[in-house]
């Protein structure tokens, strides 16, 4: 199997929450709890990207070039960029992020698009850096057309493909048949951006990596415009859950959205749909009704709670005794 990767994007897209973009602090907060969690491909900035900020009056508490010196003490941990519009993929722009030594940039214009692109795609690989693709409202095109788009953009030296679902609109068969018809028709790996404004967002990350999708971008706490992106914690989960991307730290991940994220994202009023308990739970397959009788022991025995629910419900999973619970935290001392 294919090696899979998330793009985590809170630090971008998931600006849209608190404006224009995090300030320093949330973005130094966020860029260590990922790293330290072991997810280190990383986009970041101004929520509209490289350039916006002075092109589109896209204000964020941090300029591009702020932006980018905050950034520079975590660029050997990590593949670390910055998406832009395509009109901002000026050679200056580019430049820009090369200088400051980038991974990558990830170019976006709306499906159909992709002519006005291509230069700007040159002058990424010309500088060096890694080129993503974003097509945007990927669904307002049929799958074979997409897919030749691809191919077009593919022959101009793009390393990657993202198959973008701005609206939320797509189900998982319409997913599957977009990646489909893609990996038919180009070698790179192809990506897949879930916004979950019908609630499918998990589904169709699922969906997209059985078609042949490698790489998934995803937010803390689901953290986007509109309804949000597929949540980083919960495609983690979803994807262990079915034996895949276990070099992730969940746990850790689990426990810096708990004491930290979360925490500081209540100053804007802002909270995931589905808390860390119970993301466990659904993972593990344990019933609600016996959250008390976890707490409790693994407070009295000083284990880690989320651990403890899942190798616990790995044995049993309709009435695990106290008895069991109390053995499996003893194993975890």
């Amino acid at each position: 199997m294919k090696e899979l990767k998330i793009m985590d994007c809170t630090l971008r897209d998931g600006a849209n929450v608190v404006g224009k973009g995090f300030d320093a602090d949330l973005t130094r907060m966020m860029l260590e709890g990922l790293i330290e969690s072991n997810i280190k491909t990383i986009e970041y900035g101004n929520c509209l990207g490289l350039g916006a900020y002075e092109a589109d009056h896209s204000i964020a508490p941090l300029t591009d070039l702020e932006y980018l010196e905050l950034a520079q003490p975590y660029l050997n941990q990590a593949e670390i960029g910055m998406f832009m519009g395509a009109k901002n993929a000026t050679a200056g722009n580019i430049e820009l992020a090369a200088r400051y030594g980038l991974n990558f940039l990830r170019i976006g214009a709306n499906a159909g698009d992709g002519e006005c692109a291509k230069e700007g795609i040159r002058l990424v690989k010309k500088n060096g850096m890694v080129c993503r693709y974003s097509l945007m409202k990927a669904y307002i095109l049929p799958p074979d057309e997409l897919a030749r788009e691809a191919k077009m953009l593919e022959a101009c030296g793009l390393d990657e493909i993202t198959i973008m679902d701005s609206a939320g609109t797509m189900t998982p068969d319409e997913v599957s048949e977009y990646v489909d018809q893609m990996s038919a028709a180009v070698q790179i790996p192809i990506a897949f951006h879930g916004h979950n404004n019908l609630g499918l967002s998990v589904a169709n990350a699922l969906a997209a990596q059985k078609a042949g999708a490698t790489v998934f971008d995803a937010g803390l706490l689901g953290m986007a415009r509109s309804a949000g992106n597929c949540a980083t914690e919960l495609a983690v989960a979803a994807f262990q859950r079915k034996n895949m991307m276990h070099d992730v730290r969940l746990y850790q991940l689990l426990t810096f959205i708990e004491d930290k994220l979360a925490p500081a994202m209540e100053k804007y009023n802002y909270r995931a749909s589905v808390s860390p308990l119970d993301l466990i739970y659904g993972m593990a397959g344990c019933h609600s009704s016996f959250a008390g009788r976890f707490e409790q022991i693994a407070k009295e025995k000083g284990v880690p709670l989320y651990p403890l629910i899942v190798k616990v419900s790995a044995i049993d999973r309709k009435n695990p005794s106290e008895e069991l619970i109390r053995k499996i935290a003893d194993g975890l001392k």
